[in-house]
């Protein structure tokens, strides 16, 4: 289980740390742990479990830039957002750092610079969120928008644990990003034929996978996604969106409106929708 400490230390330096360059782990060199100034997080003297220990900080509420010079500098700078998701979610950190330096030009793509939308994913029915256009597969195409990009990888976490087309590929080992790679291609998550060989060559050429390794060794499980789910309710409040239900049970909006039989993302107060998720014991 990951401790307290630990899980606040990430947290603390997503939104905090994030925009300082960060070391790199080699394989063979090991170097000492510098020590973090941690605020006041409301955790002390708590234990919290680890489904808890996820959670991502609150909105800056203000753009966030990062300026990138090279790939490497990418890495530096994401590397510890992309394990935090792997922990969150069971996606190798080394397909999502692979992804997001294809997709975002290693930070320095134009959509990614006025967006921090770091995997290309588009608004999408119930976005309700800040976005804007850009030309893609068609012209002036709506994308979503982040003040910070961990916004981003936590949307491309969800993106994948809450799609059933993508559920075969948490069957694989955390660690076999081979694996991973070919099987979003068979997915359809991309159209290009050489999708998974681009991975894999950035996973090798950085030595990403070492990413994976870390987390692993300290402690994620490396079981398969179990095939039961559980469906309860969940009871519309003041101020609920489908987009933020979606965010807090990793579900899509799109799901939640198939299992409702809903037409539009319009609730109200009172309201019961039935939400899925998996059985994890």
């Amino acid at each position: 289980m990951i401790t307290r400490c630990f899980a606040t230390l990430l947290i603390v330096t997503l939104l905090v740390g994030c925009g300082a360059k960060k070391r790199r782990v080699s394989r063979t060199v090991q170097t000492q742990k510098k020590s973090v100034y941690q605020p006041d997080t409301g955790l002390e003297g708590t234990r919290v479990k680890k489904s808890e220990l996820y959670p991502l900080p609150e909105d800056p509420g203000y753009f966030k830039k990062f300026p990138i010079a090279s790939t490497e500098d990418y890495i530096d700078e994401f590397a510890q957002i992309a394990q935090y998701e792997m922990r969150a979610f069971g996606i190798p950190a080394s397909i999502t750092l692979a992804q997001g330096i294809l997709e975002s030009g290693s930070g320095r793509g134009a959509l990614t610079r006025k967006t921090n939308n770091h995997f290309g994913i588009k608004c999408h029915t119930g976005w309700q969120g800040d976005f804007d256009f850009h030309d893609d597969d068609a012209k002036g195409e709506c994308f979503r928008k982040y003040n910070h990009p961990m916004f981003s990888f936590r949307d491309h976490s969800i993106f994948l644990a809450s799609r059933s087309r993508y559920r075969f590929l948490f069957n694989y080992r955390r660690d076999d990003y081979k694996k991973w790679a070919y099987g979003l291609k068979k997915a359809g998550y991309a159209t290009d034929k050489k999708y998974p060989q681009k991975l894999i060559a950035l996973i090798q050429r950085y030595d990403l996978d070492q990413y994976d390794k870390e987390v692993v060794d300290d402690g994620l499980e490396t079981v398969r996604k179990p095939k039961k789910y559980e469906v309860f309710t969940h009871v519309v409040e003041q101020g609920d969106t489908l987009y933020g239900i979606s965010r807090k049970y990793a579900i899509s909006v799109e799901e939640i409106m198939k299992l409702n039989n809903l037409d539009s993302t319009n609730i109200g107060i009172g309201q019961e929708l039935n939400i899925r998720k998996p059985i994890t014991k």
